[in-house]
């Protein structure tokens, strides 16, 4: 393993780090809010998009509600993706089943490789997600929100379509 080729030319460093607050509210919301106008779905921080990181990675921080939540089993062709739990308690299916993880435990995902989460817990619990290379994963969540939000109904057809332009295969 060795470093990758350089990307930066210039003889001095530049000032280009970006910095994002940690109270800065959630970028996306998944799901309805309640009849008390509290959101207790799943609330999605953008924290390095594919766009923001010159495509190096995507870092998303999932803040899910206490109704059950998540994707089914499936798999990526180009990007792999990891998790890391911050906090209660999500089931990560990791290709040969169903596993609760706690505060602290990762899971890396290869391309190619099954995998799937859900909170199961009746808990709200929290994530990093992480795709390498930086694809536009937003987009992809962003559709999935307005889906849920208005409860359009996809044909199976409309369901490949979307998949196939995300990356996203289901087993």
């Amino acid at each position: 393993m060795t470093y990758p080729d350089a990307r930066y030319f210039e003889e001095g460093g530049e000032s280009s780090a970006t910095l994002r607050p940690a109270d800065a509210g959630p970028d996306l919301l998944v799901g309805p809010a309640d009849s008390d106008r509290v959101h207790r779905g799943t609330q999605v921080h953008y924290l390095g998009t594919g766009g923001s990181t010159n495509g190096a990675f995507g870092l998303y921080r999932w803040e899910m509600g206490p109704k059950p939540s998540g994707p089914m089993p499936h798999f990526h062709r180009t990007i792999t993706e990891s998790f890391y739990i911050l906090s209660g308690t999500v089931r990560l299916y990791d290709g040969t089943g169903w596993k609760d993880a706690a505060v602290g435990q990762f899971l890396f995902v290869p391309e190619g490789g099954v995998h799937a989460f859900r909170n199961e817990s009746g808990e709200p619990a929290s994530m990093l997600l992480l795709f390498t290379p930086g694809a536009p994963r937003e987009a992809y969540f962003e559709e999935l929100a307005e889906i849920a939000a208005t409860g359009r109904r996809l044909s199976d057809e409309e369901w490949t379509d979307l998949y196939l332009r995300h990356d996203q295969y289901m087993v």
